[in-house]
């Protein structure tokens, strides 16, 4: 047997071999699991959002792609679009219905039904999602359509799914919904979880399927990587709300029409402007209704000739009528959350309109109040002779000394006079008593 000193350098290698075999397991790193955040209407910007999320998630090398989702619903198309971004993408998308209080209504109900793995948080809801038809602009037969289209899909996307397809259904025609438990029992989510880390830990070692193929997630203990949403994608979202759209461009069409009325003014304008735009880009994100749009246009109008014309208020009226029904068109989407709601619509028309018809009543009183300033204004003042007039001289009118000139006879120094008249720098006056102005009416010179 050979002695210990001389097999030592043996054990030390194996020794150093073991560690480094077992050292990967004691130390590998974690895993990575994308999250990006939805909340509000399904736009377009939405699309954007999951799309760049699934390609960050993929280049980053994450098991999985977390879609904490809280949406009352929105576009049909960007909703489709999803959902095939979804059902197409190799990268696993956990679409997880959160925080506590969410719910996944109408579009979201599509979106959560084509996730890899659908989960919930406790105290959230899902379903609702029948198609909603425009204020009556689709006949009986077309909404039969579109809502025979909504529920083939649904059921087509709930079965490759493995998912309740006879509920997305009822969904679908019937709006029904569910609470977190119920939608576990009927088998249309997964599961539900009270936060990220357990979800993450409940999905450990299932099974899902990809275009590439079968898929086992590993995220138990994954590290948890948020998606940061682009400062552009950030204000698009804002703006692309069509509420705060809506306000945007009555701001716009406020600001301008105030600049204009008021040449020179510049801070109406730029905000109007600045309003008017950002109103604009929105609308490249939602439905707008041209009609709509003519309306509240059509609304102007009228509130500008009801100042200029004597219509007892029926043009103020019929410019409220316009500017509401306007409003309500604005937005040709087949979803109530993309409409304006009433408690914005209710208060922006009644100042809008009030704030037009006071500027324009304020506007044309001015026009047809007398002039007080310039050569115009001197008119019908009184003042005082400051030496006798025969036929010229010099009288003291509103604390300035004026040449005069007195065609009806000599004016004696100390003479009270009115002017008649003002030709270049010179005025002509009369008596105060022969002008036929009452003492009252006449202004009174000062100094």
């Amino acid at each position: 047997m050979r002695p210990l000193s001389a097999r030592a350098p043996g054990i030390a290698v194996t020794a150093l071999l073991v560690a480094g075999l077992l050292a990967p397991v004691g130390h590998a790193r974690a895993a990575i699991v994308a999250r990006v955040d939805v909340e509000g209407v399904i736009s377009p910007v939405t699309l954007r959002i999951i799309s760049t999320a699934i390609d960050r998630a993929r280049a980053e090398g994450a098991v999985a792609l977390i879609v904490q989702l809280d949406t009352p619903g929105g576009l049909e198309r960007s909703m489709r679009s999803i959902v095939q971004q979804i059902l197409n993408s190799d990268v696993p998308v956990i679409v997880y219905v959160a925080p506590t209080g969410a719910r996944a209504a109408s579009a979201g109900v599509f979106i959560t039904m084509a996730a890899h793995v659908a989960a919930m948080a406790p105290a959230t809801n899902i379903g609702a999602a029948h198609p909603v038809a425009i204020g009556g602009e689709m006949d009986k037969e077309t909404v039969k359509k579109v809502e025979n289209d909504a529920a083939a899909f649904v059921r087509t996307v709930a079965r490759a799914r493995g998912r309740n397809a006879e509920w997305a259904e009822k969904a679908v025609r019937q709006s029904v919904s569910a609470t977190e438990g119920e939608a576990l029992k009927l088998k249309v989510i997964d599961l539900v979880a009270s936060s990220t880390a357990v979800l993450l830990d409940a999905i450990d070692g299932r099974s899902v399927k990809t275009p590439k193929g079968d898929v086992v997630l590993r995220t138990k203990g994954a590290e948890v990587r948020p998606i940061e949403i682009s400062f552009r994608d950030r204000v698009l979202n804002v703006i692309t709300d069509p509420n705060v759209a809506y306000i945007l461009m009555m701001l716009g069409l406020l600001g301008l029409f105030f600049e204009l009325s008021n040449p020179g003014v510049i801070l109406p304008g730029v905000i109007g402007g600045i309003s008017l735009i950002l109103a604009f880009f929105a609308f490249q994100s939602l439905p707008v209704s041209y009609a709509g749009l003519l309306l509240i246009l059509f609304a102007i109008v009228l509130f500008i000739a009801e100042v200029k014309v004597v219509s007892h208020g029926i043009l103020a009226i019929g410019g409220i009528v316009a500017m509401v029904l306007g409003s309500l068109m604005l937005y040709d989407a087949p979803s109530v959350e993309l409409r304006v709601s009433w408690g914005v619509l209710v208060p922006t028309v009644a100042v809008t309109a009030g704030l037009f018809i006071l500027a324009l009543t304020a506007g044309i009183r001015a026009l047809t109040q007398r002039q007080t300033t310039g050569a115009a204004g001197l008119l019908g003042m009184a003042g005082v002779a400051r030496t006798p007039i025969d036929p010229d001289g010099h009288v003291l009118v509103n604390g300035e000394l004026w040449r005069a000139r007195a065609d009806g006879g000599r004016i004696d120094e100390g003479e009270r006079v009115h002017v008649v008249a003002v030709e270049g720098l010179t005025v002509k006056v009369v008596r105060a008593a022969a002008s036929g102005l009452p003492e009252s009416t006449a202004k009174e010179a000062s100094g």
